[in-house]
């Protein structure tokens, strides 16, 4: 049975990922100098966003080759291949530098398999990613089915996400300040998704929060993938620090989409820089991101 491991950019619960077997390679987050999200540290989502609300300066840095082949040489002898499954390559270096790791690895190692997946996704749009690899690997599955499948279904996992205070998207360096300013104004949430090539996108611009939160359900209904049952599809919801909102986008897609099977988590520190507590996602199996 071969051994997946993904990053912190999934956005999937320490919980979860101990119960299902899967590690994490961690990209830095640092909060006023400190660091704050890692394999022996974690600040809880409350604090997180309370804390970069009051003022305190964060930043990240994408894990580096050294990081990447210290792992692997860590666990080497946990399994015979191992699988990674990282955040989009249009959003971080990270895939580039666990390759980089790995082939250092891998000539040491020549015994061992190790693969690496580009998601060209991010926050639960890898998480599910990373979640349909675990339950191929429970059927049985081989890595190299597992990883064929994952590559040629990836741009089908469809990532979209909606937030309230365009504030946290300049401090995270998303927006200008005068779109800020006059977006905050207007009263417009952005609707935000990743495309073809793992990169953000705002196809939409809506006025008010509650619309903004609709209509990720509306283009849910327009992109799903109808030929998957809705009660066996997994869908993922992830907010910042609005569990009421993320409560309400799941009860309208259970109530009028029909899906039955969710994972509803946080979006971690290493999203949540760069979005603020706000934050509400869908991710799902759909047709195609547009």
């Amino acid at each position: 049975m071969f051994k997946i491991i993904t990053d912190n950019g999934s956005d999937l619960p320490k919980s979860w990922m101990q119960e299902n077997d899967v590690d994490c390679i961690y990209l830095s987050t640092i909060l006023d100098g400190k660091m704050i999200n890692g394999k022996d540290v974690e600040l809880s989502a409350a604090d997180f966003y309370r804390m970069l609300s009051d003022g305190a300066q964060p930043s990240t840095s994408q894990i580096n080759p050294e990081q990447a082949r210290e792992y692997f040489e860590e666990h080497i002898n946990d399994a015979d291949e191992f699988l990674f499954i990282g955040i989009s390559s249009g959003l971080s270096g990270t895939v580039s530098s666990v390759n980089n790791g790995v082939a250092e690895v891998l000539e040491n190692h020549p015994d061992k398999k190790i693969a690496v997946v580009d998601t060209l996704s991010a926050s639960v749009g890898e998480g599910i990613q990373v979640w349909h690899a675990v339950k191929m690997r429970n059927e049985g599955k081989s890595m190299e089915e597992t990883v064929a499948w994952l590559e040629a279904n990836r741009k089908q996992f469809l990532l979209a996400f909606t937030v309230d205070n365009l504030f946290d998207l300049w401090r995270g360096g998303r927006v200008s300040k005068t779109s800020a300013i006059i977006g905050t104004l207007a009263s417009v949430k952005p609707f935000l998704i990743v495309d073809d090539d793992g990169k953000l996108a705002v196809p939409k611009k809506i006025r008010g929060r509650n619309k903004s939160l609709t209509y990720l359900i509306e283009a849910m209904q327009e992109h799903k993938a109808t030929a998957y049952p809705e009660n066996e599809e997994m869908v993922m919801i992830a907010h910042g620090n609005v569990p009421e909102d993320a409560e309400i986008v799941k009860k309208t897609i259970e109530e009028q989409l029909g899906y039955k099977n969710f994972m509803v988590c946080n979006v971690g520190p290493m999203i949540g820089v760069h979005t603020g507590g706000s934050i509400v996602v869908v991710s799902y199996k759909g047709d195609k991101r547009s």
